[in-house]
């Protein structure tokens, strides 16, 4: 009964609204359920760390810290090992791998799964962010609701965008990054009909939060010194710094991601990832959570006593005048306890730490530079531009925040758009630019990936803003195989050979062995010239007439490397077989080309 009233309901639909009408309506529910989910997972994270920590005091170090954390990422492992029953992890991977592989299919428990998991994670102290789990439940939002109204692929595709551009949107209070993010990060093309709805949802999501949060900045930034020319080479080099500090983020992240994957049992990476955590947040406490608070005091302190409060909570809290050395040590350490929070078995993303190192970088990077510039150093002018004088350090936290960004997503326009909206601080927008430009173009020389597409890249199954990979990528297998019900055999005469082409229309025969393992291929103008003389039929064989393949693609093949191996081999046909040579059919390149035209057509049309 149920089933009848939405099949009514959907006829009822196609009759009256358009389906760029419907678009337009699912992007703004996708806007509307995203925000929400936003909200609920941020009040979550904010009543747990507040129960757990309210009590502790500023002046010395809590050894509660080295609890919590513990405490988190095991009970958020048993909540996925036993009741998600799914990987849950690097969220932003997880939507990618969804457009590249699964037509934009993401389960449907990833619609409240990341919110309970990072929730936890975070809320006891984890070292992760917590957009990354709203981006993924955003896109899931919007997979579920595509695949509910029985929407094909291309649009799908779209609403899984608008659900991750509606939660950067909605989690940030900023609309335009949440448009620029999908389109920088996750889409490998779009067209003006599909820029509508990722609009809608973006605003959608701004305006729930605002409305339920307030209009308040989450970062607020008060501009002490506007934007000045002759600092220009310190903006060109912070750039530069925060590429160098994305690069070890990025690369130290992978490796221990790979040292904890060969440790195998969940329980190993948990007994060596926690204390890890515990120990690095009871050392720096700045590392508990997401470290927002951290951000704030950093961009409006107004001298040391302010910054001092970073201290707050730590062994440090007594020698103020390490203040440097316990950033540096974050920096260094920063990326050891993400990592650890998130291969022990914990949830979280990599957008939050992205603006805490950032922030802390910058700071750091001013100070520095303040210390061997400063008033009592001298100063170095150019005409009448002193290049190497002081520097705001609050400016500078600011500028790191879309550095970092910037490099570690590999993504400038979303740093540079994002920053502004967060803090308000569109009077530095020509620095933020330079800065975010600078440090995308300094670790791209070193990394082609960001930390989101890297292991994507390395499978083949990475879709990106080159259309023709991109297509070629979204293609299946499945989709250009052409199966065989019939087979020969070497032992096959010519007989048996002329049967089964006088019932087919192919001109390509498997030749496989009793069991079934691919051998050889037998083509019809090898047997043209003979197939009418009847007194050969005893004599010839199918060893006689068969011929070497020109090359063998298996069914785990990508479709990029499909055509370069026909492009390789100048062949129009192609057996495939399974990862244990047996055979499973023939790919043509006509078959192939014909739906990569289809897919570029439907891809273009609005």
């Amino acid at each position: 009964m149920i089933k009848t009233f939405f099949d009514n309901i959907l006829l009822w639909r196609s009759r009256h609204i358009t389906d760029r009408q419907f678009m337009l309506l699912l992007a703004l529910v996708v806007g509307v359920l995203t925000a929400l989910a936003g909200l609920l997972l941020k009040w979550l994270i904010h009543q747990i760390e507040y129960l757990l920590t309210h009590h502790f005091s500023i002046t010395g170090a809590n050894w509660l810290y080295l609890v919590y954390p513990i405490i988190g990422i095991f009970l958020t492992g048993l909540f996925v090992r036993y009741v998600v029953r799914d990987d849950i992890g690097h969220g932003i991977t997880k939507i990618l791998y969804a457009i590249a592989r699964k037509k934009s299919f993401i389960k449907a428990h990833n619609t409240w799964s990341s919110v309970i998991a990072s929730s936890i994670t975070i809320g006891f102290g984890g070292s992760v962010g917590a957009e990354a789990p709203i981006v993924l439940t955003g896109s899931a939002i919007g997979s579920n609701l595509g695949r509910l109204f029985h929407l094909d692929a291309k649009k799908v595709m779209l609403l899984v965008g608008c659900g991750a551009a509606g939660a950067v949107s909605g989690i940030f209070k900023a609309p335009i990054a949440g448009l620029v993010f999908t389109l920088e990060v996750l889409m490998f093309d779009f067209t003006l009909g599909s820029l509508l709805p990722l609009l809608v949802s973006c605003v959608t999501a701004a305006a729930v939060t605002f409305a339920i949060s307030g209009t308040d900045n989450l970062f607020e930034f008060h501009l002490t010194e506007a934007f000045a020319i002759e600092r220009f080479p310190a903006y060109m080099l912070l750039g530069i710094f925060c590429g160098f500090i994305s690069l070890y983020f990025t690369r130290v992240m992978n490796w221990l991601e790979d040292q904890f994957r060969r440790l195998g049992s969940p329980w190993k990476r948990l007994l060596v990832a926690a204390p890890i955590l515990s120990v690095l947040i009871f050392l720096f406490p700045s590392l508990y959570g997401e470290g927002y608070d951290m951000i704030r005091i950093l961009l409006n302190g107004q001298g040391q006593a302010d910054w001092n409060q970073v201290l707050e909570g730590s062994f440090f809290y007594v020698t103020p005048h390490l203040l440097l050395l316990y950033l540096a040590g974050i920096i260094i350490f920063k990326v050891f306890a993400t990592t650890a929070t998130n291969s022990g078995g914990g949830c979280g993303g990599t957008f939050a730490p992205s603006l805490f190192l950032g922030c802390v970088s910058g700071f750091l990077f001013a100070s520095l530079w303040n210390l061997l510039f400063g008033m009592d150093n001298g100063q170095l002018s150019v005409g009448d531009w002193a290049i190497f004088n002081p520097v705001p350090e609050n400016n500078f936290s600011l500028l790191g925040m879309a550095g970092l960004m910037s490099g570690v997503m590999h993504a400038p326009l979303t740093g540079i758009f994002l920053i502004a909206e967060l803090t308000g601080g569109y009077g530095l927008f020509l620095p933020l630019m330079v800065v975010a430009v600078t440090a995308y173009l300094t670790i791209i020389i070193f990394e082609p990936h960001s930390i989101y597409t890297m292991r994507l890249a390395r499978k083949g199954e990475l879709v990106t803003h080159n259309k023709d990979h991109a297509i070629l990528t979204l293609m299946s297998m499945d989709s250009v195989i052409e199966r065989y019900e019939e087979h020969l055999h070497p032992g096959d005469d010519l007989g048996e050979i002329v049967r089964q082409i006088s019932s087919s229309e192919r001109d390509v025969f498997p030749v496989v062995d009793d069991a079934g393992k691919l051998l050889a291929v037998l083509i019809l103008d090898r047997v043209r010239h003979v197939m009418f003389r009847t007194e050969l039929y005893h004599q010839l064989h199918v060893s006689d007439l068969m011929s070497h393949c020109a090359a063998r693609l298996t069914t785990n093949d990508a479709m990029d490397l499909v055509m370069q191996t026909f492009d390789r081999t100048k062949a129009w046909t192609l057996p495939v077989v399974d990862s244990d040579g047996l055979f499973v059919g023939f790919i043509r390149r006509s078959h192939v080309t014909a739906l990569y035209r289809t897919m570029v057509h439907d891809l273009s049309e609005e």
